[in-house]
């Protein structure tokens, strides 16, 4: 721990990300990357971008992409914030919505593990709010007095969802406080929020092109909100950095929102493969908590989740696991190909016995 290090720092525990191994290629289903390439038209976009022109700042509004996002969720380019992948818009709202005294913000004790650690890095209080064996978001944990709300919908690292009722009964019994709703997974099969922003000038939805537009390694999201909560986030970041998203990002962003054929197509492929594989391992005896990610949350009464965690490495497919309470027994599974995902069945009934 070096001297030098201011205290917040020297007190936070940092997030911890998937493993990016180099020793041997792995069948890799820890990081919730989509398995299939980008749109072919993101990839040409990506490609005609990188020329000359990489000399100039890019559009630090992001204007052109804010207005193809707009168009495609049916609001206007001032409800629309870009930023540098969705966990950049989560860091930006913070600061910007949530005061570093006072009532605490609300989020579930078995959530995405980033927010405490944002909560720790601003200096800002929460309350964790319980979930029961299957991981279910109550609605009635967040009326209390609060100073803000984050739920992923659907959840992490369990991908379960929350109703779009239950959603907007939290928005209505909190009109005093900014709601995030953090949807990097919603595109496999959640309830968007988005067609309540119009209602709920508190509510900002989040989202990323990482997970269901293949891009992952290009590091885009956007937050869709009221121009009173889309202008905190402006301000937040024309105080850090003005040129968070690059022109190769931008370009690749905008041809993948477009290309909504194969954004539906692969997405549809992800669906049918997780109901497959979740099926099959339900038939062997686990239990699969019900997912509308791109991943499922499993475990098994025979075989700890750190068991199944380093036999699968073993085998060379990994898997996430979370040694923590209430999910120590779980591991975490991408959605892969076909093809890899009936090689991890494989290795599972390989490890299992089964």
């Amino acid at each position: 721990m070096s001297r030098y290090w201011s205290e917040a720092i020297r007190n936070i525990e940092p997030y911890v990300p998937g493993e990016q191994p180099k020793d041997r290629k792995y069948i890799k289903l820890n990081t919730n990357e989509n398995p299939y390439p980008p749109s072919p038209r993101a990839i040409e976009a990506i490609r005609n971008a990188a020329g000359e022109s990489l000399r100039l700042y890019p559009d630090p509004t992001g204007k052109e992409l804010r207005e193809a996002i707009a168009r495609h969720c049916r609001l206007h380019k001032n409800n629309v914030f870009v930023g540098n992948g969705s966990d950049e818009l989560l860091a930006f709202s913070f600061p910007a919505f949530f005061e570093t005294a006072g009532k605490p913000i609300l989020f579930a004790e078995v959530t995405y593990s980033f927010y405490p650690v944002y909560a720790a890095l601003f200096n800002i209080n929460y309350r964790l709010i319980p979930v029961d064996e299957e991981f279910t978001v109550f609605e009635e944990g967040y009326r209390q007095d609060n100073s803000g709300i984050i739920i992923a919908n659907p959840n992490a690292p369990s991908g379960k969802g929350v109703s779009a009722s239950a959603i907007e009964s939290i928005l209505s019994n909190n009109k005093n406080s900014v709601v995030i709703l953090d949807e990097a997974y919603v595109d496999f099969g959640g309830e968007t929020s988005v067609p309540l922003i119009s209602d709920y000038p508190n509510l900002l939805v989040i989202k990323t092109f990482s997970k269901s537009h293949s891009l992952a390694g290009l590091r885009v999201g956007y937050a869709l909100g009221s121009e009173e909560l889309t202008g905190g986030l402006i301000r937040v970041k024309d105080s850090f950095n003005s040129y968070t998203v690059d022109r190769l990002a931008l370009a690749g962003a905008l041809e993948a929102i477009n290309d909504d054929a194969y954004f539906q197509e692969t997405r549809s492929r992800i669906i049918k493969s997780r109901e497959r594989v979740s099926a099959r391992l339900m038939e062997m005896g686990f239990t699969v908590i019900p997912s509308q990610a791109n991943f499922i949350f499993m475990s098994s009464n025979r075989f700890h989740g750190s068991y199944l965690f380093g036999r699968l490495r073993e085998e060379g497919i990994l898997v996430r696991h979370f040694n923590k309470p209430k999910v120590d027994n779980f591991i975490r599974v991408t959605i892969g190909t076909d093809e890899e995902m009936d090689l991890f069945l494989e290795a599972i009934e390989a490890v299992t016995g089964e």
